[in-house]
């Protein structure tokens, strides 16, 4: 049945039927009637201090939660501040759907200069994400959000862009809001390749399976794969929680660079593979195809990811039914080595003792390690922190809890996710580590943490600088520093200032209880741990592991 509504309001109900509950974005001239819908449909709305972090909240509570979230900003340099977090999901596969007003009707492409008016919004955000596209019509609501939703969830997820003019927008129509769209659309297996690839890794001595972003919803079998072949699992940045990494199987990442000398098969699930075939080889040449010799069989939902990087075997399948088949193929021909458990066990053990000497970067994520629940969601940053736990440091035992900036490597996107995450998960302890210099990029939505009491608990490691920038001047151009040293603020006094708990500490056994304590208080919680400039030791050794580390 038809009901009279402004276009505001259709676009909301059509975000609605779609499941959309949450919104986070700022209110302007363009989406007036889009943020009125929302106050009298009685959506959960979460005003930050900047669109960027908008689209970061959004992205963060899209990645912890599996399903999509939704932002909503004003066109033109609304949208563009965002941008930056648009093609950070873009990058880690985030469902994200962004709400964006537009010039009036008549104004569109006709460059007179309305406000917020760009020359072609849409093309513009068409090279930043998976899709733009525009409801002109207030009763193609309902049509122009289901494409949309079936956009962002089909093949390798991202985010979609859904704008309404102006004047569309304000204006009342005559609309009936359908029900939601068809989310999720998976490919058909093709079961000749099912055989092929089984084939090949029932002759395989020493496989390996590296999980991607793509396998975060595939954990059980992945883990069921994984055990049928005892062989190592292992991920890099995107793909970790997918094994629980304290499970026999699971390998961190100098762990497999060890196993990778022997390894004949690598089955990826998912996952661009970036350690092997990025960081583990010498030189920044493209190949569009391995040139090691080792069989290589990826699972992919996307087929312009398996031309971009060409394996021996692809199945362009979804990650969990991929997987599935592999086991239904494989159960009645495989005979595992079941001697790589001892081998896997020693090496693990090893490697773990290695990294040890990153400090006091292993350390601190030991003790955070030590007081997170097994559940909670950690949210790195661009940082000497951040680096350590790309090699391994702070297992992580569930999928989505630890939630990445992908290959972006966006610097700053560490706490407005980290908020995003704590929307999105009340219920669970989340943990935000930031470097001084990325945390500075979106200090003032402490704001925004403390109005809404999102009880994030954001640690800032104050070495005033900015670390990596640091090193790399120092090492590659002569010890010429510039832009590179930073004055900051009196952290303690800026939570007072924010009506945010406020802590320092400078060592991991004092971390320890303020941590605990803050997890219990589940408020918006600030910690600064005071370390030297430039006393971290880098952790890229094990990053770009192009030799073998040595035990």
């Amino acid at each position: 049945m038809k009901k009279n509504m402004t276009g505001g309001e259709a676009m909301a109900l059509a975000a609605k039927a779609n499941g959309i509950k949450q919104i986070f974005g700022i209110p302007g001239a363009q989406i007036y009637p889009l943020f009125d819908a929302f106050a009298r449909e009685d959506f959960d709305v979460i005003v930050p201090r900047h669109e960027q972090t908008a689209g970061y909240m959004a992205m963060g509570a899209a990645k912890s939660t599996g399903r999509p979230a939704a932002m909503a900003v004003v066109p033109g340099p609304g949208v563009l501040n965002a941008s930056s977090a648009l093609c950070t999901a873009m990058g880690n596969c985030s469902e994200v759907l962004c709400l964006v007003g537009q010039v009036p009707s008549s104004y569109l492409g006709v460059g007179r200069g309305h406000l917020h008016e760009l020359a072609d919004q849409a093309g513009t955000l068409r090279s930043l994400i998976k899709d733009a596209v525009r409801i002109d019509k207030a009763e193609d609501s309902t049509a122009v959000m289901n494409a949309a939703f079936e956009t962002m969830t089909s093949g390798r997820p991202g985010p979609v862009s859904v704008e309404m003019c102006w004047d569309t927008m304000a204006e009342s129509w005559d609309v009936e809001i359908g029900p939601g769209g068809q989310q999720g659309i998976k490919p058909e297996l093709d079961l000749d390749k099912i055989k092929a690839a089984a084939k090949a890794i029932s002759s395989a001595k020493n496989p390996m399976i590296m999980c991607g972003a793509g396998a975060q919803d595939a954990s059980k079998e992945v883990l069921a794969l994984a055990e049928l072949l005892n062989c190592p699992v292992t991920a890099f940045r995107s793909g970790r929680g997918v094994v629980a990494e304290d499970h026999p199987l699971y390998a961190p990442p100098v762990a497999a660079r060890v196993l990778w000398d022997d390894c004949d098969l690598l089955i990826g699930v998912g996952s661009r593979l970036e350690m092997p075939y990025m960081r583990w080889v010498p030189g920044s040449d493209y190949h569009q195809k391995p040139q090691d010799g080792r069989t290589l069989i990826r699972i992919e939902i996307d087929q312009a990811e398996l031309d971009r990087f060409v394996p021996d075997i692809g199945l362009l399948a979804d990650a969990a039914e991929g997987c599935s088949a592999l086991i239904s193929e494989l159960e009645s021909q495989l005979k595992p080595n079941l001697s790589r458990s001892h081998e896997l066990a020693e090496i693990k053990a090893k490697s773990w003792q290695l990294i040890q000497k990153v400090q006091p970067q292993m350390d601190y994520l030991n003790t955070i390690r030590e007081v997170l629940p097994r559940n909670g969601c950690f949210v790195p940053e661009l940082s000497q922190m951040g680096f350590a736990t790309w090699i391994g440091g702070m297992p992580i035992y569930e999928p989505r809890t630890y939630i990445s900036e992908g290959f972006q490597g966006t610097l700053g996107f560490g706490f407005p996710t980290a908020l995003g995450v704590k929307a999105a998960n009340p219920e669970r302890a989340v943990v935000s580590v930031n470097g001084d210099g990325g945390f500075m990029f979106a200090m003032q939505e402490l704001a925004t943490a403390a109005q809404y009491n999102i009880g994030l608990i954001t640690l800032v490691f104050n070495n005033n600088a900015f670390g990596n920038v640091r090193r790399d001047q120092q090492m590659g151009f002569g010890g010429r520093l510039i832009g590179a040293d930073l004055k900051n603020p009196d952290f303690m006094r800026l939570a007072e200032s924010f009506g945010v708990a406020g802590y320092r500490v400078s060592t991991p056994e004092q971390l320890k209880p303020v941590l605990a304590k803050a997890i219990d208080d589940n408020v918006p919680a600030l910690i600064e741990i005071s370390t030297v400039t430039g006393s971290e030791a880098a952790a890229w050794e094990f990053i770009n592991m192009y030799d073998t580390p040595k035990f």
